[in-house]
């Protein structure tokens, strides 16, 4: 599904990875924990390839920075879901139109696309909210809008950047049960998050970042 295979990368005059290795499998749920600014969003990059390592490879799918080529990433970014830490909603759209853009833009059929919306709407609890907009949502609803936009098109891979950062503890604890949800129907979700409290509640793999690399750790869960 994913792997890094002796990835270095860096910004100018700052070394983020060195010799990184990491492999997510298909249906794994894994967590990606590390301090701010360490490189979970620069990871994160990397695997939707809006940045390329300079040395070693990453392979997502079938696809491989190495050898990718330009008309070839809507097709890799197209299979990949994402969440952010900021919702990133459109104010001016209602929550089904914050969700259907996405297909809509892919050139999706109307009649699919309302089945589609509907369906991933159902799965994070917002049927009922198809009409509001996001101003009349809470921080919680306004992530699970995110979320069902990420998981409408049934990508392989939802990546999911701190995406519990702006909520409470109890919403953050709704939203990892979404993802928990979401990730036992088959689908691979992978995320980055400085909240080692979330991490101990779940029993998904997690990867530190730490020294330029990514090391696989136990955490005793609550």
């Amino acid at each position: 599904m994913l792997r890094f295979e002796n990835v270095d990368f860096s910004y100018p005059g700052q070394k983020i990875f060195e010799n990184l290795n990491l492999k997510i499998l298909p249906g794994d749920f894994s967590f990606i924990i590390g301090k701010s600014g360490i490189g979970k969003s620069t990871l994160f990059q990397l695997v939707y390839m809006n940045l390329l390592p300079e040395k070693g490879s990453v392979k997502v799918g079938e696809y491989y920075s190495t050898t990718i080529e330009q008309n070839q990433l809507p097709d890799l970014r197209k299979k990949l879901g994402v969440v952010f830490q900021d919702f990133k909603l459109l104010e001016d759209r209602n929550v089904f139109q914050n969700v259907s853009f996405v297909l809509e833009v892919l050139g999706v059929k109307t009649k699919e696309i309302k089945k589609r919306v509907l369906n991933a709407l159902t799965e994070v609890g917002l049927s009922n909210k198809i009409k509001n907009m996001p101003s009349e949502l809470s921080g919680g609803e306004k992530q699970r809008v995110a979320i069902a936009r990420a998981i409408v098109n049934e990508p392989m891979l939802i990546l999911a950047d701190e995406p519990t950062g702006n909520l409470d503890s109890e919403t953050s604890d709704e939203i990892i049960q979404i993802f928990n949800r979401i990730n036992s129907r088959g689908t691979t979700i992978l995320i980055a998050t400085h909240n080692y409290d979330i991490v101990k509640k779940t029993d998904a793999k997690i990867y530190k970042l730490k020294d330029k690399k990514a090391v696989k750790v136990i955490i005793k869960s609550k």
